[in-house]
């Protein structure tokens, strides 16, 4: 299955409102290495205080503590009380917690319970509450055991967790404690790419993940109240849109519509609620996300390795070290030219070593080939761990040396990964019993992980985060020449990573009106690495039209590197040994298959909005080509940190549809498909088919199927 391009930074962003909203991380005292646009702490505050509660609630129902429930639910939520459905099946519960504990004086406290609660609350709950009420009472005869009972069903314990889904989906509706966006764009992300491998009849490569995350139980449905029965129809399109979304039978979603009072993406938030997931493991994700990038501390020592220099005299970044030298050319089988303009090209990287963060590059001249995984390590073996043998272990060590300042230095301001700790503490009841298991927890890793291997791969990940910093701050030459000093071969392997860090060199020496050292650059490594690499060539041509701009449309705009800064990072990561996180591979796959999904469905994904899927896609053209130099197309790119925006619609017909796939469109009313839809409780993709071979005449399909 093909990767798809993804936004890293709007995935950044996402993982880090998530890691707030849960209370994972420690936001007291840092601010993270990447600044984020985010919810107020007091949203956060109070949606995290809310989920916790529903969270305790579930907890309390099913271990059948009903009486705590109670207590919580008057004092957080005194409105599920009002209401006398649910009412009743907590009593009802509550007298089954009482019989269950089988000693007399929970016996009296039962038929306390039915003649105070149960039997009052019977008469007017729903229509079938009193006959349930009546055929309750047998369970006062007939034992928990009895599996030939007629009351087997109550007496079960899976009751409790029947009861505790229920009121988690009705409590999180009337809160509005929904989970954080990340936590259900992911839910969704996976149930449309299991749905997509089974329509396909394909295997999914990530069955591994999915399936131990998203589990394929579901909460119960919050059940509309009897008034809202009567609320006029709904349109068939957010009928049919919800049930496709989150699979649900016709009349589920309009059940579901029903009680979100037709509010078709409340109801589409509280359908998705339902949909369970492993917790734990959604937290070990993405904790190994955020510290692949740099947005946490991974919690070990800081990197020392033999020789390295004090605090008190650092290197600054990009210095050189003596013996070591400050500008390197490279060459390619078969390249006699490589080493025509050493000289010249040492003179510009010298000149330009260090370049502020604030210097800014024309964007729409930066032209390149996908800077994802298919060619920044096309020639890489992924499981090669180079850093065993003694070149790479002098590289590792002379990178550390030259960044050691830089390194505490970011170090000092990445967020402290806390995790769920208000869990443990209810969980554990004592601060002290949860502060234990994770001092615990962390001493097994330890043991599993010797302290040298531990501090090795620290170290690895530093140089790693480094490299993807410099890139971050447009510090091309630095970058070539950090990773040149680390694996001289390196670029030889991923020869199209070069060339973009020099696209970004020689837009900087445009910018700064430079064009004697931006072209010799040029000559001397961008026109070399292009007659190798033919693919290349466009891209370069587009590049040296930022020749032909005014200094000043140059200046004043920002270049967007973090799609550049990813791939390097993942490139020397494999390099080095350090494993891509699971959270990419899985965002890779599943934003693929959405893609494939709805060009399927040829139609536009109404909640990609709502789950910032479409910012999640919305990758950074300038670097990948998509973006032409002309004025029509200069015209459709924003500037600066955003991206260019191309709407679900326009990706649908551009990216791959096939010539039936235009033609069933055009034959098909929007109308028709629906009718078919709704007739035979079909996908729009079979609609569409359908519809296709009678000329778009919905009756004709649905009479030939009943023919």
């Amino acid at each position: 299955m093909d990767s798809t391009l993804v936004n890293w930074e709007a995935l950044d962003r996402l993982i880090l409102d998530f890691a707030k909203s849960e209370n994972l991380i420690d936001d007291s005292a840092s601010t993270s290495t990447i600044s984020f646009p985010s919810s107020s702490p007091s949203s956060f505050s109070s949606s995290y205080q809310s989920r916790f509660i529903i969270r305790q609630i579930r907890r309390f129902l099913e271990s059948g503590d009903i009486d705590s429930t109670l207590h919580l639910l008057r004092s957080h939520a005194p409105f599920i009380l009002d209401d006398r459905r649910l009412l009743f099946r907590l009593q009802k519960q509550k007298f089954m917690e009482l019989l269950r504990r089988g000693t007399d004086e929970a016996r009296d406290s039962a038929i306390e319970c039915i003649r105070t609660a149960l039997a009052p609350c019977a008469l007017d709950a729903y229509p079938e509450a009193y006959e349930e009420f009546k055929h309750i009472l047998l369970a006062f005869i007939y034992d928990k055991d009895d599996q030939n009972s007629p009351v087997t069903k109550a007496w079960s314990e899976r009751r409790r967790f029947e009861i505790a889904g229920l009121m988690s989906s009705v409590l999180r509706a009337h809160l509005q404690a929904y989970d954080p966006v990340f936590s259900m764009t992911l839910r969704y992300l996976i149930s449309i790419h299991k749905g997509f491998c089974i329509h396909q009849g394909i295997s999914s490569p990530i069955s591994d993940l999915t399936e131990r995350l998203l589990l394929e139980e579901r909460d119960p449905p919050a059940v509309p109240q009897e008034s809202f029965y009567e609320a006029p129809p709904f349109d068939e399109v957010d009928i049919q849109a919800l049930a496709h979304a989150v699979e649900l039978t016709r009349q589920g979603a309009i059940d579901s519509l029903r009680f979100a009072k037709g509010d078709l993406f409340q109801a589409f938030q509280n359908e998705l609620c339902r949909m369970k997931v492993d917790v734990s493991m959604l937290d070990e994700l993405v904790r190994e996300y955020c510290v692949y990038r740099g947005i946490v501390d991974s919690g070990l020592a800081l990197p020392s390795v033999p020789g390295l220099k004090t605090l008190a005299e650092p290197l600054k970044v990009g210095q050189s070290e003596p013996g070591c030298c400050s500008s390197r050319n490279y060459s390619f089988e078969g390249d006699n030219n490589s080493n025509k303009h050493s000289d010249g090209e040492n003179s510009v990287s010298n000149a330009h070593m260090n370049v502020s963060p604030e210097d800014s590059v024309d964007v729409n001249s930066i032209q390149g080939t996908d800077v994802e995984l298919r060619y920044a390590c096309e020639s890489t073996s992924y499981h090669e761990d180079c850093s065993t043998s003694g070149s790479h272990q002098a590289g590792i060590s002379k990178v550390l040396q030259r960044n050691r300042n830089y390194t505490i230095g970011e170090r000092s301001k990445r967020k402290r990964w806390r995790g769920r700790q208000d869990e443990e503490d209810y969980k554990q009841d004592l601060n002290a019993t949860a502060s234990s298991t994770n001092l615990s927890r962390d001493k097994q890793g330890f043991e599993k992980h010797p302290s040298a291997d531990i501090n090795a791969r620290d170290d690895k990940n530093e140089i790693v985060l480094g490299m993807k910093e410099l890139v971050g701050r447009g510090m091309a030459a630095e970058v070539v020449e950090e990773v040149t000093a680390l694996d001289p071969n390196f670029f030889m392997q991923n020869h199209v990573l070069l060339f973009q860090l020099k696209q970004v060199e020689f837009l900087k020496l445009v910018s700064s009106g430079d064009h004697t050292s931006a072209l010799r650059v040029a000559s001397s490594h961008l026109g070399p690495i292009a007659s190798r690499d033919p693919s290349l060539l466009k891209p370069l041509k587009e590049t040296l039209l930022a020749l032909l701009r005014p200094n000043e449309d140059a200046l004043g705009k920002g270049l967007p590197l973090h799609a550049l800064s990813t791939s390097l990072q993942v490139a020397i990561g494999q390099k080095l040994g350090i494993e891509e996180p699971q959270l990419m591979k899985l965002m890779r796959a599943t934003l693929h298959t959405h893609n494939e999904w709805f060009k399927l469905q040829m139609c536009k994904d109404r909640f990609e909005s709502l789950l910032r899927v479409d910012s999640l896609k919305d990758v950074n053209t300038p670097l990948i080509s998509a973006c032409s130099m002309s004025k029509s197309n200069a015209d459709s790119c924003t500037h600066g940190s955003s991206q260019v925006t191309i709407s679900s619609s326009t990706r649908v017909s551009e990216e791959g549809s096939s010539p039936a796939q235009e033609s069933s469109r055009d034959v098909c009313d929007e109308n028709a498909i629906l009718k078919v839809m709704e007739f035979l409780a079909l996908p729009r993709a079979d609609a569409i088919h359908l519809l296709a071979q009678y000329n778009g005449n919905a009756e004709t399909v649905i009479q030939q199927i009943f023919a």
